[in-house]
């Protein structure tokens, strides 16, 4: 099939011209393929995730021990998606000597402010790529799979701009599984068995 533009047109659902690798807090929602609950379960409200599940949790853990500029806040792997709050840090680049730069250098005598330098790794889209190739990769490792979706395609994100954004996400994470029934995410595929 050739590609038509009237026919084949992704819409970015990204903020056009935004840094995506600016210092930050993240609100992240990811989807399994098609929703199938692959990492566990919700009965009366009460999360039970299953080897996959916690093997989702384990990698998204890891995350701050690969990616030095991230830390984590609240998040919640459910059944078909997880909620993730990611904060983004401002890091200095390290200087051609390897050493991290002190935030000002001299040149000619001058006080110059040392130039930041931000790595396409260090964008959201980078970790949420990084993070679900990984748990892929893992699980289908162990279903001995190759080249199974585990994940839909892209993912949501939302900026957050203050403290108030940051505690309503928060309590969001928190609620999801009291709120599995009720939410478009709880209408799923049945639970697959890990």
């Amino acid at each position: 099939m050739t590609y038509d533009p009237d026919r084949h047109h992704r819409r970015s659902i990204r903020l056009r011209d935004y840094d995506y690798a600016q210092a930050g807090a993240y609100f992240i929602t990811i989807c399994t393929y098609q929703r199938e609950c692959l990492f566990g379960s919700v009965d009366a409200g009460v999360l039970t995730l299953n080897d996959w599940g916690r093997l989702a949790e384990t990698e998204w853990l890891r995350t701050p021990t690969l990616r030095p500029q991230v830390e984590l806040d609240e998040f919640e792997a459910m059944p078909n998606h997880l909620h993730i709050i990611v904060v983004i840090v401002e890091t200095p680049a390290p200087g051609l000597d390897g050493r991290m730069p002190s935030g000002r250098m001299e040149s000619g005598g001058r006080m110059q402010y040392a130039p930041t330098w931000r790595s396409p790794a260090q964008t959201v889209g980078a970790i949420v790529r990084g993070y679900k190739a990984a748990v892929t990769k893992q699980i289908n490792d162990l279903r001995r799979t190759r080249d199974t979706p585990v994940w839909q395609r892209n993912y949501y994100e939302h900026v957050i701009r203050n403290e108030g954004e940051l505690n309503r996400a928060r309590q969001y994470i928190l609620d999801n599984p009291a709120r599995w029934e009720m939410d478009g995410y709880g209408q799923a595929r049945e639970p697959h068995r890990a």
